[in-house]
């Protein structure tokens, strides 16, 4: 299960891997790290059927009775129809700009082992299969309403890479742009099929330490 990735890059590099148009492009830092809850880029398809880049808050909000509520940030492909995700899957699909993500193992303290895609760049941008709605309640304990755009992403069996670092989930990875035009566009069918692991030969690990920052220097 991932709770932690990065976004190294420049408004330019995911317009234009994302086929985003300038003037619907937010603007943000070129290096960004990400927890539940923080705000983030994703890519959605707008009112008219075009891309669009938007900010969004990390974490789909699960209400409790007698708790504070939870951030909810993955969405298990074999809990897809549960009422809580299923109409995000089905009607409010989207893109999550990545260049790096951490997954902790099991050692004491804790080693986070950041993993990218290989490719021409040290870590190459991609996406998450995300998902989105809108909400409109509390955020915390006997908090006030508030509305609030929110995001999670899909998530899938591990890989043999990530499989030896733990034994959980692994973000559905979207590493093209034929895989970005199927998860907005496509039919169920053609969705559907996305969801499954990320090849393991097709990742690497960049970083591994005690630090929940990926050090990567531009």
């Amino acid at each position: 299960m991932c709770n932690l990735y990065t976004l190294n890059s420049t408004r330019f590099k995911a317009g234009q891997l994302f086929k985003v148009s300038h003037n619907r492009t937010l603007d943000f830092a070129e290096r960004l790290t990400f927890f539940p809850g923080h705000v983030a880029p994703i890519v959605r398809l707008a009112s008219d059927g075009e891309r669009e880049m938007v900010n969004m808050t990390w974490g789909f909000v699960l209400l409790r009775d007698g708790y504070a509520p939870k951030r909810v940030t993955n969405t298990r492909d074999d809990k897809m129809d549960s009422p809580f995700w299923r109409d995000s899957i089905e009607q409010r699909r989207c893109l999550v700009p990545v260049t790096s993500f951490a997954e902790p193992d099991e050692d004491k303290p804790v080693k986070w082992h950041w993993l990218a895609l290989r490719g021409d760049e040290p870590r190459p941008l991609f996406a998450f299969a995300g998902i989105w709605r809108r909400w409109r309640g509390p955020v915390k304990k006997d908090g006030p309403t508030v509305e609030q755009e929110v995001y999670s992403f899909m998530t899938s069996q591990p890989n043999e890479l990530t499989a030896r670092i733990n034994h959980e989930r692994l973000p559905v990875i979207l590493g093209s742009q034929e895989q970005h035009e199927a998860w907005l566009h496509g039919n169920a069918k053609e969705w559907k099929a996305l969801l499954k692991p990320y090849p393991a030969e097709g990742m690497k690990v960049v970083q591994a330490s005690t630090e929940k920052l990926d050090r990567h220097e531009s």
